[in-house]
């Protein structure tokens, strides 16, 4: 994992679901309950450009992880993060309940949204479903709703070109690709 500092056993591997990326992390998160282990950072992500996050995030293979308080502005120093597709509900496998929404951005550089350059950097996003939010903070009167509402956690990483299987081509395989319609004029040995 990343340069975090963290003491974890060998062979340990974050791979959450998004269950519980926000049932277990970030409902903890926003209700001040502690989490062990305490792996997640707290990143105040926009300054930092996607390819930055490296030692700064918690990472795992390609993907990072941190919390980050929630932001209408999601400009770094070179782009911006802008929204796709609609918010999609994060549902309990236990009580099938939604308990988060989970939205994606993609990255794209530039400064303007007309001039900007999309990239393969994808951002999830979660945040914690504003029913549950109301509940807890009714129970928690110390606590207003806003407080609750303000941590989201992110999940960030680089697809591996426009192809969604995560298969890459060799150098090989693109130059045979490269030479389109020359294949006829190349001959292969007899064996």
């Amino acid at each position: 994992m990343g340069d975090n500092n963290v003491n974890l056993p060998p062979g340990f591997r974050f791979y959450p679901t998004d269950e519980e990326l926000v049932v277990h992390f970030l409902h903890r998160k926003a209700s001040l309950l502690p989490c062990h282990p305490d792996v997640i950072p707290d990143l105040e992500v926009y300054p930092y450009d996607p390819w930055e996050l490296d030692g700064r995030a918690l990472a795992e293979g390609n993907q990072w992880y941190y919390y980050s308080r929630r932001t209408q502005n999601r400009v770094t120093g070179n782009g911006y993060w802008k929204p796709t597709g609609i918010e999609e509900p994060v549902v309990s496998s236990t009580s099938n309940k939604r308990v988060g929404m989970k939205k994606y951005f993609v990255f794209h550089v530039g400064e303007a949204p007309a001039a900007g350059i999309k990239t393969n950097w994808i951002m999830q996003e979660y945040r914690l479903s504003d029913s549950s939010s109301s509940t807890r903070s009714s129970k928690r009167k110390s606590q207003p709703k806003i407080e609750y509402n303000k941590w989201v956690i992110c999940r960030v990483y680089e697809r591996n070109g426009d192809d969604d299987n995560g298969t890459e081509l060799s150098c090989l395989d693109e130059v045979f690709l490269s030479l389109d319609d020359d294949l006829d004029e190349i001959s292969l040995p007899n064996y």
